[in-house]
């Protein structure tokens, strides 16, 4: 499910946060992460998205603690993003509030 984005091209690249890029993937369902470190704002940060729904950044003073989120929100993005319904389902409306509520506990767990 996940990727490393473009192949692997963008480790060692300038990121969002104007850091060094050391993790970023791509979840096949339309998401992706991104962990950078030496950042404007703090030594490490994590920044990710669902494509069309929303984008979120972190940020960390210690590697081992950045290292750690990366993973536990790699696992939070993909239940949501599969969680994602096709307009064609027939529960649609339901979905899309549970959807729009999971995004929203997402910010709240990852502060």
């Amino acid at each position: 499910m996940w990727q490393p984005f473009v192949q692997g091209r963008t480790i060692g690249q300038s990121g969002s946060e104007a850091g060094v890029i050391l993790l970023d993937e791509e979840h096949c369902e339309g998401a992706r992460i991104t962990l950078e470190r030496d950042g404007g704002v703090a030594p490490f940060a994590i920044t990710c998205g669902i494509y069309g729904w929303m984008v979120h950044t972190r940020f960390f003073s210690e590697k081992e603690d950045a290292r750690r989120a990366y993973e536990d929100m790699k696992q939070a993005l993909d239940v949501i993003v599969q969680s994602i319904p096709f307009k064609s389902d027939p529960d649609y409306d339901t979905k899309m509030k549970a959807t729009t509520r999971a995004i929203g506990e997402f910010v709240e767990l990852f502060p």
